[in-house]
Formats: structure tokens, C-alpha cells, sequence
């Protein structure tokens, strides 16, 4: 008997290594072949100077009801006429919401469907007191120890001059496309796209424009960020993760502090923002990055490619581990930030109300409502009462196709310009004008090809962004290089 049941364990044992083996050997999607790129002899320096002048147009986005900065994006505009001046006199222009701009450059094909490429003009405010803290100031657009320095030159300039550097050099090369390509630059990313991005959009859905697939800013090419792959990984954003704030209020009998109730107005606050920390909402390892751990397989470890090979068993062991830590938290749930708490007029008075807002970032599948639905049972409190703030949130986008002839020739792109990186699909957990062209496209993507190491990440939004001239002809060879491969 006790001879039978080891023959089983051991039989058991050696199917299970062998699924494993297989799976190992058969999880990993096939490498695309990149045929070579084109010779391209871009002037990067020249391009550089554009770059640095446009930083110098304080085309600042400070909330999406205050007042634009209209003077620096009209005079961003003329500076772009005046720069780019074969894109100017060939493709259709256009002014969107008074400061965005829509560009057309017509195909000779109309059977192929347009092609969208996005990019926003508007940048984020740089925070009182921190000036003195750059190494050039953030608007000088200084060009020094080979790079460019300023607001913009990671997000979002850097794509918006990048795009119309690559079609004012093809235009150089009398280069018609075959597919139509539109250019769309928004005015008011930073603060959510209602006016720019949205409205292009419904410019475009007015005129019965059908998209192949649209490219926005989002995911990079990341040095020395994913865990376990020594090489550079391209990310291509296959989808974004959607928001919700919601506001809690808690009331109470106010009164002296002295003689405080049994429960206060803050005390219930704070034991309904302790449930939501302490129970977050459910982990899953689903597309996009289930997608993504596919492609990176191969590049790991022996050990570590067993493993993400066969999710079907170390799943949960999987999900733990990426619970640890923030960044791979935020692809595994919805996550859940407290950003706001207030309450109280002074030490000895006890509030009558209490406020708190609770930032979520969706992940792809969950929907507001389910959230909401989650947020009240966590709670579990009639006496605090849950309502969506702001602009009420979005929901997260789909999941673009990673199979599709779209993502091939972005993959195509990437791989001949960057022939040093890994390339795989990603979720961008920020938000992108992007979710405003979806309705239109039947895929979005989400990349832009700034190389990125660790301490490179608090350069977005915050001190000494700027970007390296090596890296901006890079990104305008992309643009090119995709330009010709979307327009066969």
C-alpha cells in the first residue's frame, strides 16, 4: 500500500514538472522580426534648439476651470508655424477649443483607415519654493551637459515638437502616406482633456472619422525598473487605469471637548478610512499584465520563468509578492489613497462634520460602480455618507489588441530603433488624453520612448525635468521609422 501510494506521488510529481517544463517552453509569445530601419540623417542638435525654445512658452495648465494661459499657447503657435513651415503649408490645421490643435495630412489610400497620434502642449505648474532648487531654471530651456532642461521636456512638448520634426523631415523627402495621419496636441491634458482632447474628438466624430488606432504619451522605455530584466523593457501601454474620488462625511453633536461622546465626528472618520486601508480592494492577475509577464519571461531567470510560466499554480504566492510593494501593487488592484482629511475649528471644539476624500485608481474590469459598491460594504456605517467628487471619475479603458497588426508595427518600430530593449505590452496607471479618442479607435496605445532609469522618475512633474539630446533624435527617428511603417 504504503509502495502504491509513493509510485503515485512520484508519478504525480513527474506530470506536474512536466507541465511546468511545457508550459516554460510554449508561454512566451514569438519575437516579431524587425526588418532594418531606414537611414535617417536627422540634425539632433538643430532639433534640440527647437525643443529648448518651445520650453520657454509658460503654457502652464493650473486646474481645468481656471483661466488658460492663452497669450503662451498662441504664441506657441505662431512658433510652431514659423519652425515647421513644409507641415504647415501641406496639412490641414485646425484650432480646437480655442488653443488645441488638430492636424490632417491626407492619404492616398482612402480605403485605410486614419492613424492618430496624440500629444499634449500644456504643462504642469512648478510648485512654489522649488525653483531654486533646478539646476537651470524651468523655463530657460537651457541646453546643457547634452541635455535639455524645462517644463515639458518629458511630458509632453518633447512628443508634440518629436511628431512634427519626423513630418517635416518626410515632408523634406516628398513623402505622401498612403493612410491618412492626423496629429492632435491638446491644450489641457494636465488638467483632465475636457476642452482640447475632448473636443478634438467630437470634431472628429462630427465628421464620421473612424481611427485604425491612436498612440498617446503613457508607458516609456524603463532602465533597470523591471525587476529581474537586465535589459532596457519598451512598455507599450495597452490600456489606463480609470479614477474615482470619492468624499466620506461623518456628523456629529458638537460641543466642548471636555465632555467628548462616545464617538465623535473624527473618531468615525478615521475607523472608516482605516477599513478601506486595511481592506483593499481584490487582487488579480489579469490582463494587461498577464500579457505583459509573458513577453518578460523569457528574459528572466530559469526559476523565474518557471514561475510565470505556470500562473495557474503560483498565483496566489505571485499576487503576494506584487502586493509588497506600490509600484506592482497599482497593477495587480484598484488601489485605494486617502488625500485629503479636514475637520475641526479649533483644539477644545468638537466638529459637527468631517471630511475625507479617497482617491481610487481603477484597475481594468472594475467599473465606479463596483467600486462604490465596495467602498459602502467596507465601511459598513449609515452614519457616513459616500458621494463622488470632481468630475466624477472615468472608467478604466479597454485593453487594446497586442495581437493586432497595430501593435505588431509599434513593436516593429521600437525594436529598429531600440534594437538594445525588450518590448511587451503594459497598463499605464496614470491618466492620458488617450481615453478620450476611444470611442473612435478601434485600438489605443499608450508610448513614448523617453529612456528612464530610477532616479529619472521624479524628474515627471517634479525638479530638473529634462530630457537627454541622444534620446529626443531617438525619439523623433520612432516617429519617423513608425510613420513609414503605418503608411506602407
Amino acid at each position: 500500500m504504503v509502495h502504491k501510494a509513493f509510485l503515485a506521488i512520484a508519478a504525480l510529481i513527474v506530470g506536474l514538472t512536466a507541465v511546468m517544463a511545457v508550459n516554460t517552453l510554449l508561454v512566451a509569445p514569438g519575437r516579431l522580426e524587425a526588418p532594418p530601419a531606414n537611414e535617417l540623417q536627422v540634425d539632433g542638435d538643430a532639433a534640440a534648439r527647437r525643443l529648448a525654445d518651445a520650453v520657454r512658452f509658460p503654457t502652464i495648465s493650473q486646474d481645468a476651470d481656471g483661466p488658460v494661459a492663452s497669450d503662451a499657447f498662441r504664441d506657441l503657435h505662431r512658433f510652431l508655424a514659423r519652425n515647421f513651415p513644409k507641415v504647415h503649408a501641406t496639412l490641414d490645421r485646425r484650432t480646437i477649443g480655442d488653443y488645441s490643435l488638430l492636424f490632417r495630412w491626407s492619404g492616398s489610400d482612402p480605403s485605410l483607415e486614419p492613424v492618430l497620434l496624440s500629444a499634449h502642449m500644456d504643462v504642469v505648474p512648478v510648485e512654489p519654493g522649488t525653483e531654486e532648487h533646478w539646476t537651470h531654471p524651468p523655463f530657460s530651456g537651457a541646453l546643457a551637459d547634452g541635455a535639455i532642461w524645462g517644463r515639458g521636456t518629458l511630458d509632453d512638448k518633447v512628443s508634440v515638437l518629436g511628431i512634427l520634426e519626423a513630418a517635416e523631415f518626410l515632408l523634406a523627402q516628398s513623402f505622401t502616406p498612403r493612410r491618412t495621419i492626423y496629429f492632435a496636441f491638446g491644450h489641457d491634458e494636465e488638467v483632465g482633456g475636457r476642452a482640447g482632447a475632448a473636443g478634438i474628438a467630437a470634431h472628429l466624430a462630427e465628421q464620421g472619422v473612424g481611427l485604425e488606432f491612436t498612440l498617446d504619451e503613457g508607458s516609456v522605455i524603463a532602465h533597470g525598473l523591471v525587476p529581474g530584466v537586465a535589459k532596457p523593457v519598451a512598455l507599450i501601454g495597452v490600456a489606463e487605469k480609470g479614477y474615482v474620488s470619492v468624499e466620506l462625511i461623518a456628523t456629529a453633536e458638537g460641543g466642548h471637548s471636555s465632555v467628548p461622546p462616545l464617538s465623535t465626528a473624527i473618531g468615525r472618520l478615521a475607523r472608516a478610512v482605516h477599513r478601506l486601508e486595511a481592506d483593499p480592494m481584490p487582487a488579480r492577475l489579469k490582463p494587461p499584465l498577464s500579457e505583459m509577464l509573458d513577453y518578460l519571461a523569457p528574459e528572466m531567470s530559469l526559476a523565474q520563468h518557471v514561475v510565470l510560466a505556470n500562473r495557474w499554480l503560483f498565483e496566489p504566492w505571485l499576487l503576494s509578492r506584487f502586493a509588497q510593494v506600490p509600484q506592482t501593487n497599482a497593477l495587480i488592484r484598484t488601489t485605494t489613497a486617502p488625500t485629503m482629511m479636514t475637520g475641526g475649528v479649533a483644539e477644545n471644539v468638537l466638529p459637527t462634520e468631517a471630511k475625507a476624500v479617497i482617491n481610487f485608481r481603477l484597475l481594468p474590469g472594475d467599473t465606479i460602480g463596483s467600486v462604490m459598491e465596495q467602498v459602502h460594504a467596507i465601511i459598513a456605517d449609515p452614519g457616513i455618507s459616500v458621494r463622488r467628487i470632481g468630475d466624477g471619475g472615468h472608467a478604466p479603458s479597454a485593453v487594446a489588441n497586442s495581437r493586432s497588426s497595430s501593435f505588431a508595427a509599434l513593436y516593429t518600430t521600437v525594436r529598429q530603433v531600440f534594437p538594445d530593449v525588450v518590448v511587451a505590452p503594459g497598463l499605464v496607471i496614470a491618466g492620458t488624453d488617450s481615453i478620450h479618442y476611444a470611442q473612435l479607435a478601434k485600438d489605443s496605445y499608450r508610448f513614448l520612448p523617453i529612456r528612464l532609469a530610477s532616479e529619472d522618475l521624479e524628474r515627471i512633474h517634479g525638479t530638473d525635468e529634462r530630457i537627454m539630446i541622444k534620446n529626443y533624435t531617438e525619439i523623433i527617428h520612432f516617429y519617423i521609422q513608425l510613420l513609414l511603417n503605418v503608411t506602407p
